[in-house]
């Protein structure tokens, strides 16, 4: 029997676990689910999906030069600019989950990195139900550090690491009271792909393709299995549940949400002056 967290009054969240969509149309329903939840039209929902086809997306405040925009059109690779911070991520083989809850929720306590830790407690609970023994980061990065543009090269406090290495990467936004919290489960597959639609010289590419391999890793090779999407999902689900004292209710998009996520898709996220940004 699943224990519960006792540090969380119980609370009902909306599951939904999405087919896959191209990346304008997934940034568009997040966003559309924040609003939806901070305006009381819908519960807290935790929420995971894929992507088809495979996105390159950015951080909000991610330059566009980051970029190699032709070798994205010759592979047939999406880009799109989330709502929320951070760096470069390449959707592909992987399980994205979203989290939508209000600020004044006790899960969502504190500031940012706070609030990071508090729901990252889901994500360590579900990866465990995986046989898998993961913790969260203190951040690596010191005063002077530069980033790259790359978001899995370096783990960032509270997110999700395997003996040093990043396996989950996250990015939160904050507006009028409601919080957007989504990030990255790469399942299998070669992290460095990612290198060869940025906007790098050969010498950075192999760098940076030498460092990913050193500093993150795939679910599958955290567990020495391929984990299918629904299982991880479960899996995850199962964590948030009790790591977080909630009763996820299966569910789906209400009309008001798909027509705002139709909306922003059109307006901002399929939007090239928003994706391509400074």
């Amino acid at each position: 029997m699943m224990e519960r967290s006792v540090l969380y009054p119980a609370a009902t969240w909306r599951l939904l676990v999405d087919e896959p969509a191209d990346g304008a149309t997934q940034m568009a329903v997040d966003e559309a689910i924040l609003r939806a939840v901070v305006e009381g039209f819908s519960p807290p929902t935790l929420r995971f999906y894929a992507w088809s086809p495979p996105c390159l997306s950015l951080g909000r405040n991610q330059s566009g030069s980051d970029v190699d925009w032709a070798a994205c059109r010759a592979a047939g690779i999406d880009v799109v600019r989330r709502p929320t911070g951070g760096r470069a991520i390449l959707h592909t083989d992987e399980l994205t989950y979203s989290v939508v809850l209000l600020q004044a929720d006790p899960r969502a306590a504190g500031d940012v990195v706070e609030s990071y830790r508090r729901l990252s407690e889901g994500l360590l609970a579900g990866l465990r139900h995986l046989g898998l023994e993961a913790v969260q980061a203190r951040g690596q990065r010191t005063a002077g550090t530069v980033l790259s543009a790359i978001c899995f090269e370096t783990p960032s406090d509270y997110e999700i690491t395997v003996e040093g290495r990043k396996l989950i990467g996250s990015a939160q936004c904050r507006a009028r009271g409601g919080v957007l919290q989504h990030g990255a489960l790469p399942l299998w597959g070669d992290l460095t792909r990612i290198v060869s639609y940025l906007n790098l010289d050969p010498d950075q590419r192999e760098a940076q393709r030498r460092l990913l391999r050193q500093r993150a890793l795939t679910l599958e090779e955290a567990l020495g299995r391929a984990v299918p999407f629904w299982e991880a999902a479960q899996a995850l689900a199962e964590g948030f549940a009790e790591a977080l004292c909630l009763d996820l209710a299966p569910g789906e998009l209400t009309d008001y949400e798909r027509s705002l996520a139709a909306e922003l898709r059109q307006s901002r996220y399929a939007h090239p002056e928003w994706t391509v940004g400074s």
